[in-house]
Order: structure tokens, then sequence, then C-alpha cells
């Protein structure tokens, strides 16, 4: 008989039951419409749901004021009226619409100066052998700084470097997957990712409580805590369970040479070292003392808190033009601007995904739906005794089920979070904790799912080494990363929340009934 290569061997045994479960998300994925058209469809059913709730006469008595909430028609000539004279102010009003836009300058030019880039190789390539697994998903974890660049500069890189190594370049690459993407909303630091999503939390809180704020620093503590977790964990699989699974790589190719980096990209990272050391150094003297340019009137931290998205473009945008000069990479400051217009023109999806999510969460606020619905589920699920951590877990995994589907992290919480934030909120969670819950969540699916826009292009990657790998192949592989990451994370925030630790700095310190 003979032998059956690792692909082979991990091929058959993605048949059955377990195939047919991916098939049926690949299949379901991609039947849903864009999340544009998605967002659309959503807003003409709230109108039509509104209509309907009116008729028949919905309400709920917010348990706060006692207050009747009734059901508004948006189909009544003054409430179209207010859609369509409104329009302009309820785009360019929407949260996220600015953070994103302001944060994505900074982290636009830091990225196509390179920096982020050298910086990740620099990292990877510093590490001891021992450490190259750990590095190597750290470095994933740390990647989304700079939002998706991991998926195109680091996992291709872990696969080269594990195979220099003479080990085997499929863990390699699943390794720095895993960082990339099953450990996406875990890191050290801020990210794009913290003032997009609180963004939508702060509304959604809205519903209960007009003066409710959601600070972008609310879940820092909890997702810096993750990104040992999820190393250690990933590292074990990687060593304990793929590479035993995938043995000896005997594919034949050739080691490639890794290109050592210039003395100009090693200048131009000292340099942008530096300048971030300064910046966070000027930040320090503005926030520190209790008189500074960063404090309240009473020496509170709230203007501190409240600049961190301005905060986070100088901390991208002054390090990646310093690179650039040092480097060599920025020669006038037209180029500059145009890093900036190419940044700003990439983002055009985006703009017209907040046009379309705008409205529907108004429509939503408009109709008293939303209200009606988070005080009813909420009465529900309280009748049935389901609250506490079991339900703070539910809602963990539920996010992870519509993560297999629906692939956008943003499109994902402008859907669930006018529904689950205040619905959480009559429960007794803080907006911060549900928000907590969805990001954990929506994580350690990442790396599972098909509709994965980045998925194809890892399937590439590992195509090099492996010509016959395919989708069940990868998802086999990487099914273990999400276990780990899944038991591991989820435990953690309950411990979190058991033991009364700040979820953040800008987080409340009770957020579980």
């Amino acid at each position: 008989m003979s032998q059956e290569s690792p692909v082979e061997i991990e091929r058959s045994g993605a048949t059955g039951w377990a195939d047919r479960v991916l098939n049926f998300v690949e299949r379901t994925g991609n039947r849903l419409p864009d999340p544009i058209t998605l967002f659309v469809i959503f807003a003409g059913l709230v109108l039509v749901a509104s209509w309907l709730s009116h008729v028949l006469g919905a309400s709920a008595t917010h348990p706060g004021t006692q207050e009747e909430i009734r059901a508004v028609n948006l189909l009544t000539g003054e409430s179209i009226q207010r859609i369509l004279i409104d329009m302009p102010r309820t785009f360019t009003d929407f949260p996220p619409l600015g953070l994103v836009l302001v944060v994505m300058i900074g982290i636009g030019v830091a990225e196509r100066t390179g920096l982020i880039e050298t910086a990740l190789k620099a990292f990877v390539r510093g590490m001891p052998d021992w450490l190259v697994t750990a590095g190597i998903v750290l470095a994933g974890l740390m990647s989304s700084l700079a939002v998706d660049a991991g998926y195109v500069v680091l996992i291709p890189l872990g696969a080269v470097i594990f195979h220099g190594m003479g080990r085997h370049p499929i863990a390699g690459l699943a390794a720095a997957f895993a960082g990339v993407s099953g450990g996406f909303s875990s890191n050290i630091f801020l990210t794009a990712i913290d003032p997009l999503l609180a963004s939508f939390t702060e509304p959604a809180a809205h519903l209960l409580d007009p003066t409710y704020r959601v600070d972008v620093t609310a879940n820092w503590w909890i997702m810096a805590a993750l990104v040992p977790v999820f190393t250690l964990g990933a590292t074990w699989v990687t060593e304990r369970i793929l590479e035993p699974r995938l043995g000896e790589y005997t594919g034949g190719l050739e080691v490639e040479e890794q290109e050592d980096l210039t003395p100009a990209e090693v200048r131009g990272l000292w340099a942008a070292g530096l300048t971030v050391l300064l910046t966070l150094a000027v930040v320090a003297w503005m926030a520190i003392p209790v008189d500074g340019v960063l404090r309240g009137d009473e020496g509170e931290l709230d203007p501190l808190l409240s600049s961190i998205v301005a905060i986070m473009l100088f901390v991208f945008f002054l390090p990646g033009l310093v690179y650039g000069l040092v480097s060599g990479k920025i020669k006038s400051d037209k180029e500059v601007a145009a890093m900036t217009s190419e940044t700003m023109s990439s983002m055009g999806a985006y703009i017209v995904l907040a046009f379309a999510a705008a409205h529907f969460i108004a429509f939503f606020d408009w109709s008293n739906l939303g209200l009606i619905v988070a005080i009813s589920g909420a009465a529900g699920l309280e009748a049935v005794g389901f609250t506490g951590v079991p339900l703070l877990v539910a809602f963990i995994f539920v996010s992870a089920t519509i993560n297999l589907f629906i692939g956008s992290a943003s499109a994902k919480w402008a859907i669930m979070a006018p529904v689950f934030v205040p619905m959480l909120m009559l429960l007794g969670y803080s907006p911060e904790l549900t928000q907590a819950a969805y990001r954990i969540g929506d994580s350690f699916t990442n790396i599972l799912t098909p509709l994965l826009p980045y998925y194809p292009l890892v399937i590439i990657f590992a195509q090099k080494y492996e010509k016959d790998i395919g989708l069940g192949t990868l998802i086999s592989a990487m099914l273990p990363y999400s276990v780990v990451f899944a038991l591991t994370s989820v435990p953690l925030l309950v411990l979190w929340v058991v033991l009364g630790i700040p979820l953040g700095p800008g987080a409340p310190m009770e957020y579980l009934p």
C-alpha cells in the first residue's frame, strides 16, 4: 500500500459530517448579499416592521422611567420627511465614520512607507530559534495595528521562516494565520477596531440611557491580557499538535533566501522607534500632571480618553513619516499627500457601508423597535432564569456562529449592537462587557470560515509548498487553534468579570449582574 501524503491524510479526515458542515457554511455564506446590500435590506425591513408594529400596537414599559414605549410608524408623511431631510446629517453624524477615517490616515502612512512590514520582519527575525513560533504568533496578534497588513506580510513570512529552519512551512503559515486572524481583536495597544466598535456600542446604549458614554479604551486591559494567552496557546498547538501531524516536509522546494533589512531600513526603524517614544512622552507630559493640557478642570482624565483617536493618528502618522524620510521611501511632501489620498480612496467601500448602516441604526432608533425588542427580550430571558455567566457565554458563541457567515466585524456589530447592548443592559450587563464578549466570539472562528475575504489568499500561500492543499485541509489544520482560543479566552473573560477586574481604563468597575 502506498503511503499517503500529509495532505491526503488530512483531506480524508475532512469527509463525512465535518465536510458537510463546512460545505453548508460556504454555500449559505456565499448566498448572503454584500454587507452594503444587507444593510439596505435591513433598513427596508425596519420601515415595514415599524408600520406593522404600530398597527398591532406594539409597546413596552421602560423599566427605569415606567414610561410606555410605543412603536413609531416610519412610513407616515412626517417620518418620511424626517428621513429625507435628515439624510445628510444621519450620515455625517454616524460615529464610526469620522473615527475610522481619522485613524486610517495615520495607519495608511505607516503602512505605505513600509514601516509596518519592516517592523514585523525585524521582530520575527530577531527571535532566537526556540522562540520563533511564539514570535510569529505574537507578531500576528500585533499586526492588527495595521488592520489587514498581517495577512499579506506575516502569513507568507511565517511559512518562509519555518521552511528556512527545516520545519514544515505549513506549520509556520498556520501559526501566523492563527495570530493574525484567530486573535484579531487582541492587542497590547489600541487599534483601529477599538474606536470602531465603541462607536457602535455607545449609540446602542443610548437607546436606554442617552447620556451613556463608551470610551475607546473600554476593552483595552482584557484584550491585552488575551495576547500572552493566545501566544502560548497557538505555540503549543503548532509544536505539539500540528507539526507532529504534518511530519517532515518533503515537498522538495528549495529554501528561499531571506532578504536582510537594508541599512536604510534599519536606520528608518530606529528613527521611527524614537519618534514613537517622543510622541508618547509628549502625551504623558500633557496627561500626567494634574493641571496638564489633557486633564479636566478637576484633574480628571476624560479629555485624555476622548483624545485617544487623535493620539492614535499621530502615533502612526509621525513614525511612518519619519521612517519614510530616513529610509528614503519619502522624497517630497507630494508623496505623503498621495499616501493619505490612497488610504482614503481604499476606504470607499467602507464609506458607502457606513451610509447604509447609519440609516439602518437610525431607523431602528426612531421607530423604538430596538428599545421594545430589548425590553421584551430581557424580560423573557429573566423569566426563564437565563442570566448571569451562562448568558454571557451563550452570547459569545452566538457571535462566533454569526461570524461564520458574515465576515466583517463592524458589519456584524452594527447589526447586533442595537439589539443586544440594550437588552443585556436591562439585565445588568454593561455595554463594555457586551462589546468584549462580542469581540471574543467574533475572533476565534475567523480561521474556520471560508467566507473570510483572505481565505483564498492564505490557500494560495499554502499551495506554494503543498500543491494539493485545499479548503478542507486548511480548515482542519486551523481547527485546533480555534478550539484552544475558545477554551482559553472564554474562561478568561468569565474569570475576569467574576473577580471584578476592570475591562479597561474607560470601563465601569461593575459590569455583571
